[in-house]
Formats: structure tokens, C-alpha cells, sequence
């Protein structure tokens, strides 16, 4: 008996991180995806990628669970009679159901990291029931979210503070730490320094909108803003280059402080 209990101990299953991403569509999520996987295989950990878009066409990598398998939009459209829209919505609830599939699949492939790529359509995955009950329910030791500020959308103060928004509802939604990242900083390098301190310094934000707006819009915007601030809803914003790289260092850093208790990746 006791024998038999020592050596249950010594075949522990590993102890699974999971990194979610997030973010609006077109923002960068599966390029994003694949350099973290990039990352953490370069540096000998064991990684792998759960698609959990049911619509996509075409990945920048190879996934080693992919709810496409189980969930096929076309059947879906053909079955219920139902467009590319209400198929999607069917779609996304049906994911939920496979959510013991999903498990058993993650536990053959028995990851250091699995990486989650969600859906394009972050309603559907976040304010949806389905999303936040996936997110739940996979088992893992820690969780953790990345949020993906789609740089083209934040070039102005509003739209800044719009992203801004969503992504404190996403985290609200999901219920797990979240790391705010900003992408395509290839494009907006004129802006950077400026959305940057958006983020940490409240009256340059204010200032900002009070330039692009009309009066109520102000005031509505900054009265949403005060009340926000107290959690520093948008700071700890990461810009990342997919195109280069630059700014992964900083990512994983964050990464490892969450679901690595601040330790590196071993080699």
C-alpha cells in the first residue's frame, strides 16, 4: 500500500500553464500565438497550441488541438439553415460542450504551456457564456490572459480609452489575471511614446480627449476614466513587434511573474 503510494507520487502529471489570447479581431492573436510558442520551445520548455476558433481558415502555425476537429462551421450552416453569422454563434456556445474532448486532448499532449487562441470574435468567446465556462474549466495550475490593444485602433485618445474598456470588461468577463499588450507597434512608432503615457498618466489622457471631442464626450469619457483609474485600468501596457520580435522579452518577464511565480523558463 504504501509502496503503491510513493509511486503514485512520482508519476505526477505535469503542472499545465495555460495562456489565453485575447483581443478584437484582426488585432494580431495567432501571430502573437505562434511567437510565444516560438519562444518557449527555443528555450526548451514544452509547448503546444489550442485553436479555439471554429471559423478561421488559415494559422500561422500548427496546432495540437484544434476545435475545428469537433465543431465544422459549414455543417453547422447546412444543419440549421443558418448564415456565416448565426453559424458562428452556434458555433462558440457548442465549444463549451466539448469541453471534456478538449481536456483529454490537452492531457495526451500533457504541455508545460498550452497556449489558447480564441476566437476572432471576442464577443462571442467573452460575453458569451461558452468563453468564460472554458476558461473555468480546463484544468491547470495557472491561468493567465493576454490582451491585445490592436495598435491601428489606438492611434487616437478615444478610441484608446474605448480599447480600454473592452479590455477591463474581457477581464471582468474572464476572471483571470490579464497582461495588456500593445501590437503592430511597427506601424504607430510615431505615437508610441503618447499612448504610452495615456496609459499611466491620467491628465495627459483627459487632455487628449478634451482635443478630440466635444464637451459631453468629455465629460462622459473622463467621469468613466476617474472612476476606472482607481485600478489603473490600462497600465502595465507591453508594446510588441511581431514583425521583430522586440518587446517579447518584456511579455514573458510578465508571463513568468504569474504563472512561473518569477521564475525563467527552464532550459
Amino acid at each position: 500500500m504504501d509502496s503503491n503510494i510513493s509511486e503514485s507520487k512520482k508519476i505526477r502529471p505535469k503542472r499545465l500553464k495555460i495562456i489565453f489570447v485575447t483581443g478584437t479581431a484582426g488585432a494580431g492573436k495567432s501571430l502573437l500565438v505562434s511567437k510565444i510558442y516560438e519562444y518557449y520551445t527555443r528555450n526548451g520548455a514544452f509547448a503546444s497550441i489550442l485553436n479555439l476558433d471554429p471559423g478561421v481558415e488559415n494559422l500561422p502555425y500548427t496546432c495540437d488541438i484544434d476545435v475545428r476537429d469537433h465543431v465544422d462551421i459549414v455543417s453547422i450552416m447546412k444543419q440549421y439553415d443558418l448564415g456565416p453569422n448565426g453559424a458562428l454563434i452556434m458555433a462558440n456556445d457548442l465549444i463549451a460542450s466539448k469541453i471534456d474532448v478538449l481536456q483529454d486532448e490537452v492531457s495526451k499532449v500533457n504541455p508545460d504551456y498550452l497556449i489558447v487562441d480564441t476566437p476572432g470574435q471576442i464577443e462571442l468567446f467573452a460575453f458569451r457564456t461558452s468563453g468564460p465556462f472554458l476558461v473555468q474549466n480546463l484544468d491547470a495550475e495557472e491561468k493567465v490572459n493576454i490582451f491585445l490593444y490592436d495598435g491601428a485602433l489606438i492611434t487616437s485618445a478615444v478610441n484608446f480609452v474605448s480599447i480600454a474598456l473592452l479590455a477591463t470588461s474581457i477581464k471582468l468577463r474572464l476572471g483571470i489575471s490579464t497582461i495588456n499588450v500593445i501590437t503592430k507597434t511597427d506601424l504607430i512608432s510615431s505615437k508610441m511614446k503618447e499612448i504610452l503615457q495615456w496609459s499611466t498618466n491620467l491628465r495627459s489622457l483627459e487632455a487628449a480627449i478634451l482635443n478630440e471631442s466635444d464637451g459631453e464626450t468629455y465629460i462622459l469619457i473622463t467621469n468613466i476614466l476617474r472612476g476606472l483609474n482607481i485600478g489603473g485600468f490600462a497600465q502595465g501596457l507591453f508594446p510588441i513587434s511581431n514583425v521583430t520580435g522586440e518587446g517579447m522579452i518584456n511579455l514573458q518577464s510578465a508571463l513568468s511573474r504569474i504563472i512561473n511565480l518569477g521564475e525563467e523558463v527552464e532550459d
